[in-house]
């Protein structure tokens, strides 16, 4: 998942409906996505602003970049495509699943925009791909192919699926509000991995400083999968408190990488100058999906503490 293309509550109010859009403007903010000699930052205020656009020429644009030689991007389009929730996609995600040459965080997210989206016929290739050599990929077919399941259980019909958070989750929230029960669920390694992704959820909507602090403590246990999840809902809490957890993470050069760079994005949306110092000192990063994360990061925390709505500025440049 990402944070990048998250708005924090405050801003949301500030999104602009785009009416009256052209196909031809929408493509030219396809050609700054593509453009691979513009600043990343550039090419994901791009793709932020198709994503909110929405409709199959978002989706053609946002298809053609698969190409593209930047994991990180390539993960944040295949996460855009499932937060748009639309059926188009479902063809494009499943390709890029396949792919056994795409990078494991690029599969992953692929997999997580399927269940997403949910369509029934992704079924089949969920289940095939949930015993795939790729922890990450498998696990991620397995919570894909639950959230199905769990969507067309009696019990999706008692719980609201609207996030506070502006999001399409994972995993629905456990209906426990109890911090103590529902960190234990969260630790508990020997329990199902969907069942651990409610507590979070669950722990994210409580919000509390307690609710903070069990989270951080699920960033030391688990899958690698599991911990990136962590480093993304304490990213939107936007609460200083996840601050030292997920800088704890970032600074782990023994971590892997999936998890560091949630950690940067996470420290971006939080955006407290602690966190711009941090993001500054991994900025040159050996690894490139963490340099990339923090660069990106950076351009969020400048936004968080900016008055304008800034991603407005890709339609006027395009």
């Amino acid at each position: 998942m990402s944070n990048i293309i998250k708005l924090s509550k405050k801003r949301v109010s500030k999104i602009a409906k785009m009416v009256n859009i052209t196909e031809n403007q929408i493509r030219n903010i396809g050609k700054v996505l593509r453009d691979e000699s513009r600043p990343l930052k550039e090419r994901f205020r791009a793709l932020f602003t198709l994503r909110n656009i929405g409709g199959p020429i978002s989706i053609d644009c946002i298809k053609d970049c698969f190409h593209d030689d930047s994991a990180l991007l390539k993960h944040e389009l295949a996460y855009c495509l499932g937060q748009m929730q639309d059926a188009q996609a479902v063809s494009i995600l499943i390709e890029v699943l396949q792919d056994t040459n795409q990078e494991p965080m690029v599969r992953h997210e692929a997999a997580e925009a399927l269940g997403a989206i949910a369509s029934p016929e992704t079924i089949t290739i969920l289940e095939k791909f949930k015993s795939d050599q790729v922890i990450e990929v498998a696990e991620t077919c397995e919570l894909a192919l639950e959230r199905i399941k769990w969507l067309q259980s009696p019990e999706s019909s008692t719980i609201s699926l609207k996030s506070p958070y502006n999001s399409v989750d994972p995993a629905p929230p456990a209906t426990s509000t109890n911090v103590t029960k529902l960190k234990e669920k969260l630790l508990d390694e020997k329990a199902p991995l969907f069942e651990r992704y409610r507590a979070m959820f669950s722990l994210r909507n409580v919000g509390t400083k307690e609710a903070i602090a069990a989270l951080g403590a699920g960033l030391k246990c688990g899958s690698a999968l599991f911990r990136h999840e962590v480093a993304f809902v304490l990213g939107q809490l936007q609460d200083k408190e996840g601050v030292p957890f997920l800088r704890d993470s970032l600074e782990d050069c023994g971590e892997n990488e999936m998890v560091r760079h949630e950690c940067a994005e996470a420290l971006g949306a939080i955006a407290t100058e602690d966190c711009i110092n941090i993001l500054n000192k991994y900025l040159g990063d050996e690894k490139r999906v963490v340099k990339e994360s923090c660069e990106i990061a950076l351009d969020m925390c400048e936004y968080e503490n900016s008055p304008e709505f800034q991603y407005a500025n890709t339609l006027q440049a395009a």
